[in-house]
């Protein structure tokens, strides 16, 4: 135990509070549960270690991740007891999906219901679902999910400007007015082009030159490490996996041909779905789904997303299409606070209502003419008008 106060410490001391997630204000840290899931690199350890910086005691508080080899011999329920009688009140649980024993839900269940003097926080892979398979936590632990950087976010982590979130229903409406605003004082089309390339994952800031190479450790290290640790799966499969992702990579944003893309990875087509929600769930891909009631999570995708723009240089598509780069770069922002489906016309349906056409400054209305509440969403514009919105304003929403 000495060793993981050490560690603790050692964490704490060198967590810089400079930069803080968008995440931060809406968890309900007062909760005697609470669950955050996210993708690896998003920034789960320092999000908790900034919270305990900021707002606890240090000595009433611990932070442990269950990837130490303390745990080959320990229990985390057991910790927790040892922790109560020194006084901890506030207990941050790092990598749930990496404790040796498969037992994490039903061990946070036995903690919350033997000590509730204490408050437990814990992350894990966003490959888990927190309530999927974990009887006992549903109705106890309350979920949140960190995603990447938005390009809001950027800007501040990049020490240009901090900017106040902007509710899609103020961008829709006074998109011009803000944008005069932030364009007056910052060149931002050079930092959204900075962005697009290597400004979704905060560990870009330990070296440029090394992101592209990390970023694809980061893959592999989620396909090979956490998906195991997570589901059931082979190694056979998790190849599978991998040589599917390299195809997409190649493709998106594609509609799917469900047979042939089972075909050319040797997954049945019965199979694929699952294949492809785990990906997505591993937040490596953006599935586009039609809109519609009760559609499954299974059902075949309209259109196949890569997550995020930086994954498109990482995986080795230097060459791929700007308007690509930017429907990519759309989904991802506007998912994280909306429900995005497939449009019949047009690009993206947004809350069931607004429908959006993406691409460069030269689009136009034609493929969305005479439809209400539908929007261009552009590249290489500064400010907008009308229904015209510069397309870098959609990385204010979070």
């Amino acid at each position: 135990m000495e060793s993981l106060l050490i560690t603790y410490r050692n964490r704490l001391e060198y967590t810089d509070n400079k930069f803080v997630r968008y995440l931060m204000p809406q968890i309900q840290w007062e909760e005697r549960l609470s669950g955050i899931i996210g993708a690896r690199g998003t920034g789960k350890t320092i999000l908790m270690l900034q919270y305990i910086k900021q707002n606890l005691d240090p000595a009433k508080a611990f932070y442990v991740s269950l990837d130490n080899l303390y745990f080959a011999n320990n229990r985390l329920v057991d910790l927790a007891c040892k922790l109560r009688q020194e006084g901890v009140t506030h207990l941050f649980i790092d990598e749930v999906h990496k404790y040796p024993y498969n037992t994490w839900a039903q061990e946070l269940k036995n903690i919350y219901d033997s000590y509730p003097e204490i408050h437990v926080v814990f992350s894990g892979s966003s490959i888990l679902k927190i309530y999927e398979g974990n009887a006992g936590l549903d109705g106890k632990a309350i979920e949140y999910e960190l995603f990447g950087c938005s390009f809001r976010e950027f800007l501040a982590f990049e020490g240009v400007k901090n900017l106040p979130v902007v509710s899609l229903e103020d961008l829709l409406t006074c998109h011009v007015e803000i944008a005069s605003d932030i364009t007056s004082a910052i060149k931002v089309m050079p930092l959204f082009q900075s962005y697009l390339q290597h400004g979704y994952f905060p560990y870009y800031k330990e070296g440029l030159p090394n992101y592209g190479r990390k970023l694809v450790n980061t893959i592999n290290a989620v396909l090979e490490s956490d998906l195991p640790a997570t589901v059931n799966i082979e190694f056979a499969s998790v190849q599978k996996l991998k040589r599917l992702l390299g195809i997409i990579a190649g493709l998106a944003p594609f509609a799917p041909n469900m047979s042939q893309l089972g075909a050319s990875v040797n997954i049945l087509r019965s199979n694929l779905p699952k294949s492809l929600l785990l990906l997505e769930r591993a937040r490596m891909l953006g599935l586009l789904r039609a809109g519609g009631k009760n559609l499954s999570p299974l059902s075949k995708p309209a259109k196949i997303y890569l997550d995020n723009p930086n994954l498109a240089f990482a995986l080795g598509n230097e060459d791929t299409n700007m308007d690509n780069l930017r429907k990519t770069f759309f989904y991802n922002q506007l998912r994280t606070v909306s429900t995005v489906t497939d449009a019949q016309k047009g690009d993206f349906t947004v809350n069931g209502q607004f429908i959006f056409e993406v691409g460069g400054k030269s689009k136009t209305f034609a493929q969305i003419a005479n439809i209400p509440y539908s929007y261009l969403a552009l590249d290489e514009i500064e400010i907008g008008l009308g229904n015209r919105i510069p397309l870098w304003m959609f990385g204010l929403l979070y």
